[in-house]
């Protein structure tokens, strides 16, 4: 049975707080890309988050775009902002 490919994204940028997720310049948001699965996206995520731990508003995140695209392929719809 080939793998199932579950697209993620990643992104980053500047926060306006370091307590939020509201990023403060939407136009410098950093797409680093899209990702056939979580073990991927979490590695290009750790590069990144690493490469600007310096900045304490930087932040990266994982989106589970599969879970957008298909929100029941998963299970539960409450389950779709879980990590």
């Amino acid at each position: 049975m080939p793998h199932q490919q579950l697209l993620h994204l990643v992104i980053g940028g500047e926060l306006e707080d370091v307590t939020g997720v509201e990023f403060r310049d939407l136009a410098k948001i950093d797409l680093v890309g899209a990702y056939p699965s979580y073990e991927e996206a979490h590695r290009a995520w750790r590069e990144r988050a690493q490469a600007t731990v310096d900045n304490a508003h930087m932040r990266y995140f994982i989106i589970h775009a599969h879970r957008l695209l298909d929100p029941l392929a998963d299970g539960a719809a409450a389950s779709t902002l879980a990590g």
